[in-house]
């Protein structure tokens, strides 16, 4: 018996690699609206995991449209290069996770327009039950509104039974307020250390192990 009955993951640094892309649009956008900006990229990187409209927030609001019209204007540009790999092993956990018969999703601040360019190149569609973007609940990450949206629209009710995997602190605190378990994948690009102190109730060091976590085996 599997240890939980759905399994949902993020996006962006966690089944494909496209933190670096990400970080390429947020410093275009400012090039080309702005000329420019001083944020840091330890700044620009604690924001991956939320709303673009929270990236920019500390801007007036006719200038943080503009910011997010230009970085999805060039963001998307790229992502129909098919600009963004899938980490090794995705395929691998993603299949063997499926014939165990649990159900799989993803909860992702992106926007579907701009995930299902991804989505579509990497051929990830067919391995989920439930997709649910940044559209679908009022409030993203790091609330846990859509991970409790993607369970209801499964008829999973008891939390305690759905693990999210995901890169950064947007997703473990989505996963504490959703009442769920987290597992943070190994490879991700934030601050590892920073993200363990955070308590998540597992390190997913090598994709491989994943499929032991929902068996309920030895990692």
């Amino acid at each position: 018996m599997s240890k939980y009955d759905l399994v949902l993951y993020d996006l962006d640094g966690t089944l494909w690699d496209s933190v670096p892309l990400i970080m390429e649009s947020l410093k275009k956008s400012y090039d080309i609206v702005l000329g420019g900006t001083d944020r840091t990229d330890a700044d620009l990187m604690s924001f991956i995991g939320r709303p673009l409209n929270e990236v920019y927030a500390m801007h007036d609001d006719g200038t943080k449209e503009r910011l997010i019209k230009t970085y999805l204007d060039y963001n998307c540009a790229k992502l129909e290069e098919n600009a963004v790999p899938i980490f090794p092993g995705v395929y691998d956990f993603l299949s063997k996770i499926r014939s165990l018969g649990v159900k799989q999703g993803i909860v992702t601040s992106k926007l579907e327009s701009s995930a299902m360019i991804t989505i579509g190149f990497l051929e990830l569609g067919g391995y989920f039950d439930t997709m649910v973007f940044r559209e679908a609940t009022e409030r993203a990450k790091p609330h846990g509104d859509p991970l409790i949206e993607a369970a209801r629209r499964l008829g999973i009710s008891d939390m305690g039974r759905v693990l999210y995997v995901g890169d950064a602190e947007p997703d473990l605190l989505s996963a504490k307020d959703a009442g769920c378990d987290f597992a943070l994948v190994g490879w991700t690009k934030m601050d590892k250390e920073a993200l363990k102190c955070l308590g998540p109730h597992y390190i997913i060091e090598v994709p491989s192990s994943l499929p032991c976590i929902i068996e309920g085996t030895e990692l």
